[in-house]
């Protein structure tokens, strides 16, 4: 089973992908960059870019009936990894224990020239 999930809540796909599979056992959600889904407009600085980002996730997450505490492992991409500390600071308040597995890796650069994209694998 490969179901499509697909919301006017988060950032349509750019391209050919889905913004999310479900498998029925299992959601693969595509990354997801910070844009405002409502104007499009991408917030300033990367605590302001992971909390949008976040935001998205949380949005394609509901359109298929999960939360973050359905999350079990998360790639975080960022363009500059000085940036880390301050990313982690907004990741640790959306997420909580037991804490989904994580990579986060820096990139030399991402759509759009944002600072941050994430993307999730959710279990139901």
């Amino acid at each position: 089973m490969k179901n499509p999930v697909s919301t006017t809540a988060a950032p349509g796909a750019i391209g050919p992908y889905s913004q999310a599979i479900d498998t029925g056992s299992m959601l693969y959600a595509s990354g997801q960059i910070p844009i405002n889904p409502i104007d499009g407009t991408i917030p300033e600085g990367i605590k302001a870019q992971t909390a949008q980002s976040l935001a998205n996730v949380k949005a394609i997450l509901d359109a298929a009936g999960l939360t973050l505490n359905n999350v079990v492992k998360t790639t975080v991409f960022l363009a500059d990894m000085n940036d880390f500390a301050a990313m982690n600071e907004v990741y640790a308040e959306a997420f909580k224990a037991p804490y989904p597995a994580r990579s986060a890796v820096a990139v030399r650069e991402l759509p759009k020239k944002v600072l941050v994209e994430i993307e999730v694998i959710a279990v139901r």
